[in-house]
C-alpha cells in the first residue's frame, strides 16, 4: 500500500502547535504529489460537474482528482465524506475521519 498526499494539503494541515520533527516523519513515509495546470483544470471540471465552486471547495478537489488517477484500489482517509462522495463518486472508497481540533 502506497499513502500518497497532495501537496497542497500540506498548507491545509498547517497550524502553529504542529509538531515539526512529527510531521516531518510523517511525510518521510508518503508520496507528495505536486499540482500542476492539467491537475488544476481537471479538479476545476470536476467542481462544475459536482455543481460545486469556490474556495471553500477548492482543496478537496484537488485531492479528488489525484485521488482518481491513483491505480486501483483506492481509499480515501477524509472528514468531509459528503463533499468527496459528490467529487468522487464511487470511483474512491471513502473512510470518515474526525478533523484534528
Amino acid at each position: 500500500m502506497e499513502a500518497v498526499i497532495s501537496a497542497l494539503t500540506l498548507i491545509e494541515a498547517a497550524h502553529r502547535r504542529m509538531n515539526k520533527s512529527r510531521l516531518a516523519w510523517l511525510l518521510s513515509g508518503m508520496r507528495i504529489v505536486h499540482v500542476g495546470e492539467e491537475e488544476a483544470k481537471a479538479a476545476s471540471a470536476m467542481l462544475i460537474a459536482a455543481g460545486l465552486h469556490g474556495q471553500k471547495y477548492a482543496i478537496d478537489a484537488v485531492v479528488a482528482e489525484m485521488a482518481i488517477r491513483q491505480p486501483r484500489p483506492v481509499v480515501m482517509l477524509t472528514s468531509d465524506v459528503d463533499d468527496m462522495k459528490r467529487l468522487c463518486g464511487d470511483r474512491v472508497r471513502l473512510v470518515a475521519v474526525q478533523p484534528c481540533p
